[in-house]
């Protein structure tokens, strides 16, 4: 292919033999090599004007925003008349990135560059305390796999525990949506990234059953006293779906 590349010589898609009908003499058409044939598998379709309709006007926030994924996400939630975003990151030198190319990006959206780490649960409270984020996409987590071979007590604090404080704290302030960035390596993981992604969606989707069965008890209930945590729950899970996003 880069030989080919370098000298100006067309790269095409040839149909596979079940593409091809049985008896014909009529070869299907060559097609030029499109970006969605390294995937694998169907191109997943996204609705563009429910999201933009669902993320207008809302305070949204992305963990992880001078990563590959977080950066590119904010990329596109600034091409969404949002009201504000917040952009938060433990790296200072690929933030200060991020800023530069971002700050005057749509003027009218509001954007807070934030150094911090996912960990530190107060300085994370004090983030939902201040902003009350609509919406939260949590795409900071640590990603190389031979680098998390050599250090997966790493993997834990930062996979992990981090996406443990950032959901926690998305039910205690009433976030409306919280959608944490998984990876394919989580599918049958055979590694200790993929394992500490996977113990991530288990936690996440457990919580989110655990919130819609408290709040049904919580409906149900009649002369029995409900404690604060309960009344809580009740208060924030009804529109608080929690989901988790393959990339």
């Amino acid at each position: 292919i880069p030989y080919c590349t370098r000298h100006g010589i067309s790269v095409m898609v040839s149909p596979g033999v079940s593409e091809i009908n049985e008896g014909s003499a009529i070869m299907p058409p060559l097609r030029e090599v499109k970006i969605e044939d390294l995937l694998g598998r169907e191109q997943v379709e996204i609705n563009m004007d429910e999201i933009r309709s669902f993320l207008t006007d809302k305070v949204v926030m992305v963990t992880g925003a001078a990563g590959s994924i977080g950066s590119e996400l904010c990329r596109q939630l600034l091409k969404i008349p949002i009201q504000k975003l917040i952009l938060f990151d433990a790296a200072e030198t690929p933030m200060n990135d991020v800023m530069i190319e971002l700050k005057d990006v749509s003027p009218r959206i509001e954007k807070k560059f934030v150094i911090g780490d996912v960990r530190q649960r107060p300085k994370m409270e004090y983030i939902f305390k201040r902003y009350q984020p609509n919406v939260v996409f949590h795409a900071a987590a640590y990603k190389h796999v031979p680098m998390m071979e050599d250090n997966p007590s790493e993997a834990v604090q930062n996979n992990i525990y981090g996406t443990r404080v950032m959901a926690d704290l998305a039910v205690k302030y009433g976030t409306k949506k919280f959608v944490m960035v998984s990876t394919d390596k989580a599918v049958n993981p055979t590694n200790v990234m993929g394992c500490s992604k996977r113990i991530c969606e288990i936690y996440v989707q457990s919580l989110n059953r655990y919130l819609e069965v408290a709040s049904l008890q919580v409906d149900k209930l009649t002369s029995r006293q409900v404690d604060e945590r309960d009344t809580e729950i009740n208060e924030n899970s009804s529109a608080w779906p929690l989901v988790y996003l393959y990339l």
